[in-house]
């Protein structure tokens, strides 16, 4: 019997794993599900539409989708994060539909596509199941939760539970977000950081001010220096959520942590480049028998990776102001991925 799951992916991460997953998946399901189906997978990447309350109406999808392109099953996979109260939804379904829809970012750990292959395997097991008679050879074991919460078309959500899965939530929505990417967009931020941090080696008194200071006091004015930008940053651009009623306070909880964790991501990967440039500068600019008859002892390694320390700390300070003539729009698309800046301005316009 040919039963035929169509995938359909959002632009971006789930797409680019999904892709690699599409020759895999007919085998999986032959040796997981049932090895007297035979199983095609086809995959179609256009971005998921959110409807006017911020979610995307699979329902609706596979009433359009299922007839034109001929499947007998569909899973939509997202980038967009779900809660069903304050548990993370990995997946939900509507077996009446023929539909199936997979968060990506509750789907964390180090084998995102091994964890989305055995996510997207279960779900297309029980819509099969449920609605073109797929005899299921067993049940796959499987730490999520089921929650019966009909609602928008969808019968069942798999849930995350407990503590772990709001972190695991919380570390995929971040790894979507890709923070390396803010650095760019931070040019001018960095030609800040990076003069006040060439003030720091050219002056002889920030080196006597480094060489006396101590490895803690020196990781002190490092996190100042980190939380002072990252704070900026939150706040220049306004990117804050508050949330007004009980599920959008926990929602906003969940994105805000998630946009303060991006952005420490992308500010410290912005210091370890500022520091390298920095310990560079120092090393080509001062003479080590200079600097030694500046500070009256010896000028080892350390007290040029002191100094390389204390000026990139400084610098990362101006760089919060220099922070302030990047536009709003280029930090907001280093920061957030492609689904969360639309829900933001769903948010913002409504």
């Amino acid at each position: 019997m040919p039963v035929t799951v169509g995938l359909l992916a959002d632009p971006g991460l789930p797409a680019e794993v999904t892709r690699g997953l599409v020759d895999d998946l007919p085998g999986a399901l032959r040796a997981q599900v049932s090895d007297s189906v035979d199983w095609a997978v086809e995959l179609r990447c256009r971005p998921l539409v959110l409807d006017d309350d911020g979610t995307i109406p699979i329902a609706e999808l596979a009433d359009e989708e299922l007839p034109r392109r001929g499947w007998d099953l569909l899973i939509c996979v997202t980038d967009l994060p779900r809660l069903v109260g304050d548990r993370p939804v990995i997946a939900a379904l509507s077996k009446a539909h023929r539909v199936a829809l997979a968060s990506l970012p509750a789907v964390a750990g180090v084998r995102l596509r091994t964890r989305l292959r055995d996510i997207l395997v279960q779900l297309a097991a029980e819509l099969g199941e449920g609605t073109v008679a797929v005899p299921r050879r067993k049940k796959p074991a499987t730490a999520l939760r089921r929650l019966e919460n009909p609602a928008d078309g969808i019968d069942t959500s798999l849930t995350l539970p407990g503590l772990r899965g709001q972190l695991m939530l919380l570390f995929g929505m971040v790894r979507d977000n890709r923070p390396w990417r803010l650095v760019p967009s931070l040019s001018r931020a960095l030609a800040a950081a990076t003069g006040m941090a060439a003030f720091g080696v050219f002056y002889s008194s920030i080196w006597s001010m480094a060489d006396a200071l101590s490895p803690v006091r020196l990781a002190v004015i490092n996190l100042f220096a980190v939380a002072v930008m990252v704070l900026w940053l939150t706040a220049y651009n306004g990117l804050w959520e508050h949330g007004r009623g009980r599920d959008t306070r926990k929602q906003a909880v969940l994105y805000n942590a998630a946009g303060i964790t991006t952005l420490t991501f992308g500010v410290v990967c912005m210091y370890a480049l500022l520091f390298v440039v920095t310990l560079a500068g120092a090393l080509i600019v001062i003479s080590g028998g200079y600097l030694a008859k500046t500070l009256g002892h010896e000028a080892s390694i350390g007290v040029y990776l002191h100094l390389a320390w204390l000026a990139s700390s400084m610098g990362t300070v101006a760089g919060a102001l220099g922070s302030s003539l990047e536009s709003e729009d280029a930090v907001r698309r280093a920061a957030f991925s492609k689904r969360e800046r639309e829900r933001r301005a769903r948010n913002e316009n409504g």
